[in-house]
């Protein structure tokens, strides 16, 4: 089945709204488009007729299980790509997206093999989202939202979603990358920020950069 890559990039972005926000709806699908609501019902209608996505009332868009094949193998493509731009060009991590976005829909199975063989079969990304397999497989993740963190946990950053540039390159600047650690210390009301401090600073983080940024418990006994 021959598709055209804007049909790849809803296909993907259905896939990844239905794992981040629970369901895809056409208004979010023509945001992340930049299209008209009234472009990304079209093409919805159209991915219906080949029989790879499925519409409900009130329910969204949702991939059926070849709509879903599809999903993984791009974003088996992307994810790669941004892991190779960081690893052996020494891209930084708030670059790798956009140039991935370009380039996923390009290059050959023999090309993914390669990359895929000289990044020692890797299992996440640079942003810790995880690689599907080239059966389609992918690993689930247990990680919670930063927002929804007690006062007094300490946790670890394991995953941050890449949309963003400049999202990423604030993360960077203030040190909030993967694999650190960090302790929620205050929560202002009224839906107010989080207070959290690592190695030894402290940051003001708003709920909807936390949103965007998942964890899981720090082991017993490290330190920031």
């Amino acid at each position: 089945m021959a598709l055209t890559k804007a049909m790849q990039d809803y296909i993907k972005f259905i896939y990844e709204l239905e794992q981040t926000e629970g369901k895809a709806s056409t208004s979010r699908l023509a945001e992340l488009m930049g299209v008209a609501d009234a472009s990304a019902t079209n093409m919805v209608k159209r991915l219906a007729d080949l029989g790879l996505v499925e519409r409900q009332p009130y329910k969204g868009v949702t991939l059926t299980g070849e709509g879903e094949k599809i999903a993984l193998e791009v974003l088996r493509h992307h994810r790669l790509i941004e892991l190779y731009l960081a690893r052996a060009l020494g891209y930084p991590w708030d670059k790798v997206h956009a140039e991935a976005e370009r380039l996923e829909h390009v290059i050959s199975e023999y090309f993914e093999d390669r990359v895929d063989q000289l990044l020692g079969y890797p299992t996440v990304d640079v942003h810790g989202s995880p690689i599907p397999t080239k059966d389609g497989e992918i690993e689930e993740q247990d990680y919670v939202p930063l927002e929804s963190v007690q006062i007094g946990e300490r946790v670890a950053v394991r995953r941050v979603l890449d949309r963003d540039p400049k999202m990423l390159s604030y993360l960077s600047k203030i040190g909030l990358t993967l694999g650190v650690e960090l302790e929620v210390t205050g929560r202002h009301p009224f839906d107010g920020p989080l207070v959290i401090e690592t190695g030894g600073d402290r940051h003001i983080i708003s709920l909807e950069l936390a949103r965007h940024i998942f964890v899981e418990p720090a082991a017993k006994g490290s330190g920031g």
